[in-house]
């Protein structure tokens, strides 16, 4: 049994999944200008009030409610069969989601600065460069999301009170938005590829899947099936 406390803050959080996904998916629609080719357009892109606004709710506060959502997702399926999977899987994606604040902190703050630095007659600025520890935590944080919310959709699969196909979509939306999005985009254009709300979409659908299925289902009585 579970408390009815407990049961709300986890549908909450489980809620959370989709708009996560949604805000994630807000982020990423606008593609930025290649920094080393047009550094003008770049900071100009960079400097704008929608540009804050997008990442300050896209990508911080995304990652933020994505924390909120993979941990209820954790504590929902722990119970269950799939607990050996749900369980560590919820521990690496929410050290993943921990590290990707550190990146996306500074694009949503930092960036605009940069440009503005550039817009205001300091090309110099260009020329700034962050410690390799920070492209090695950014690196560590996007291996540790894939893995993690992966092995997330492998548990939802598993398990028996949630869809296969949800946790099936999952994982196609996070190899479209991990491997095909933002790695791709990295050694490509430089900048978001397509795939990224793409894959945000997906994931947004499949949260929604879960939440729904999980607010509505048998666990809202209170019933933990037990693996």
């Amino acid at each position: 049994m579970t408390s009815p406390y407990l049961t709300r803050w986890v549908g909450a959080g489980l809620i959370a999944l989709p708009v996560s996904a949604l805000m994630t998916a807000l982020s990423t629609l606008k593609p930025q200008p290649d920094q080393e080719k047009d550094p003008q357009a770049w900071a100009e892109f960079v400097s704008t009030p929608t540009y804050l606004t997008s990442h300050l709710i896209g990508s911080t506060g995304g990652t933020i409610l994505g924390i909120f959502g993979f941990l209820a997702l954790g504590i929902y399926l722990a119970g269950g069969r799939a607990a050996r999977i749900a369980v560590p899987a919820m521990v690496i994606a929410v050290f993943a989601q921990t590290l990707l604040l550190v990146p996306s902190v500074i694009s949503t703050f930092v960036t605009p600065a940069v440009g503005h630095a550039y817009l205001a007659g300091i090309p110099e600025v260009m020329e700034l460069e962050f410690p390799a520890s920070m492209m090695a935590t950014f690196l560590l944080g996007l291996l540790l999301a894939f893995v993690g919310q992966v092995l997330l959709g492998v548990a939802v699969w598993r398990s028996t009170v949630l869809p296969k196909w949800a946790g099936a979509l999952w994982i196609a939306a996070t190899v479209i938005f991990y491997p095909l999005g933002v790695v791709l985009g990295m050694v490509t254009t430089g900048s978001s590829l397509p795939t990224q709300p793409v894959g945000a979409l997906l994931a947004a659908v499949a949260g929604g899947w879960i939440a729904w299925t999980a607010v509505h289902g048998p666990r809202q009585q209170g019933r933990h099936p037990r693996g």
